[in-house]
C-alpha cells in the first residue's frame, strides 16, 4: 500500500500573501505606521512616517523591537512596509474583513411564477406573496413561462407582467420592461427605500 504524503502545516499557511522580514528583498522600503515614536528612539534618529528607508535598517530596527517588518502594498514603488507584531496585525486584518463582510447587503431574490393564462385569483394570491417580498426587503423576479404553443400568447404575458407591476407601485419600482429571454417573459421589481 502506497504511503500518504499529508502537507505540513508550515508557517507559510496562515500568511495570506504577505511577505515579512527577510522575505522582503528589494533595496529601499517606504515605511508608514503608529509606532514611528517608538522607531525613532531604536534609530537614533528621527524617523518620519511615509519616508523611504533601506530595508536592511529598517528590518533591524524591528528586530531590536522584537517585532516584525510587514509589506503592505507591495506593487507600490518602492514597496510600503509597516513594523507590527505580526500575529497581531493578521489578527486585526481578519477582524476589519469580517466587519466588512457582515455590514455588506444581502440581496434576496424571491421568484414568482405566471402562466399566460393566469386567473384573476392566482393572481392577487401572487401578488400578496409579492408585497410580503418586498416589504422584507427582497428583490421580486416575476415570469411568465411560456410552454409548448402558449408561445403566441406573448401579448397576454406582457399584459399580465404590465398589470402586476401596477400592483405593485407602491411598494417596489421594475428594474426594466417585462423582456422574452427564451419561453420566459421576466421583469425584476426592487423594493423601495424606506423613508
Amino acid at each position: 500500500m502506497a504511503k500518504r504524503i499529508v502537507p505540513s502545516n508550515s508557517s507559510t499557511d496562515d500568511k495570506p500573501g504577505l511577505r515579512i522580514n527577510d522575505q522582503i528583498r528589494v533595496p529601499e522600503v517606504r515605511l508608514v505606521g503608529e509606532n514611528l515614536e517608538v522607531l525613532s528612539e531604536v534609530a537614533g534618529m528621527e524617523v518620519k512616517g511615509g519616508e523611504v528607508y533601506n530595508t536592511r535598517q529598517v528590518r533591524e530596527w524591528a528586530t531590536q523591537l522584537q517585532l516584525d517588518m510587514v509589506e503592505i502594498s507591495p506593487n507600490a514603488a518602492p514597496p510600503v512596509v509597516r513594523v507590527v507584531d505580526f500575529n497581531k496585525f493578521l489578527y486585526e486584518k481578519k477582524r476589519k474583513e469580517k466587519e466588512i463582510k457582515s455590514k455588506a447587503a444581502k440581496t434576496v431574490i424571491k421568484e414568482i411564477r405566471f402562466g399566460p393564462n393566469t386567473d384573476d385569483h392566482d393572481f392577487e394570491f401572487k401578488v400578496r406573496h409579492a408585497k410580503t417580498f418586498l416589504e422584507e426587503n427582497a428583490k421580486v423576479k416575476a415570469y411568465v413561462n411560456f410552454r409548448g404553443r402558449t408561445i403566441v400568447f406573448k401579448d397576454r404575458g406582457e399584459l399580465l407582467l404590465l398589470r402586476f407591476l401596477k400592483e405593485l407601485e407602491e411598494y417596489g419600482a421594475p428594474e426594466a420592461l417585462p423582456k422574452l429571454e427564451g419561453r420566459r417573459m421576466i421583469v425584476m421589481v426592487s423594493p423601495k427605500r424606506k423613508k
